[in-house]
């Protein structure tokens, strides 16, 4: 299984905020989860968008869990003080609309919002960042900073 392009249950996600300490949630689409990890970076823009930021070698170490009571179409990310969620498509209109989707249903299930407040939030509190575009497949990630709703 390559681990290029970045798609629904990771890949090559290319997100610098995926630093030490971040929590990353990933739908597991097969038997065993195929688990990887790689492609450090030591610096990063957002969008990478000459195809390589200063590539790095990793030491992590990783806990992974199942968690049977989160449902997830796309990745998200919990990271020092804000919630990510990830969309990933060959466009990036539509890349930003499954991010977008995503934030909504982590608002919905997080901060027990109504979709429709959420909605109407989204657009005041939810940064949408270009992850990366040095794939084929373009990603945007939708950032609710902790303190956009005092």
């Amino acid at each position: 299984h390559s681990t290029i392009p970045p798609r629904r249950c990771g890949g090559n996600i290319d997100c610098k905020e995926l630093v030490a300490g971040t929590t990353l949630f990933l739908p597991i689409p097969v038997d065993g989860a195929l688990f990887s990890a790689g492609d450090g970076h030591a610096a990063q823009g957002d969008g990478e968008v000459s195809g390589t930021a200063i590539e790095a070698p990793v030491e992590a170490q990783v806990t992974l869990d199942v968690r049977d009571d989160l449902e997830l179409e796309w990745p998200i990310a919990r990271i020092d003080g804000a919630w990510l969620a990830f969309g990933f498509d060959e466009h990036l209109g539509r890349a930003a609309r499954i991010a977008v989707d995503g934030m909504l249903d982590l608002m919905e299930r997080e901060l027990q919002l109504a979709r429709a407040t959420a909605l109407a939030l989204a657009s005041i509190v939810v940064d949408l960042r270009v992850t990366q575009v040095v794939n084929q497949t373009l990603g945007v990630h939708a950032v609710l900073r902790d303190d956009a709703l005092r």
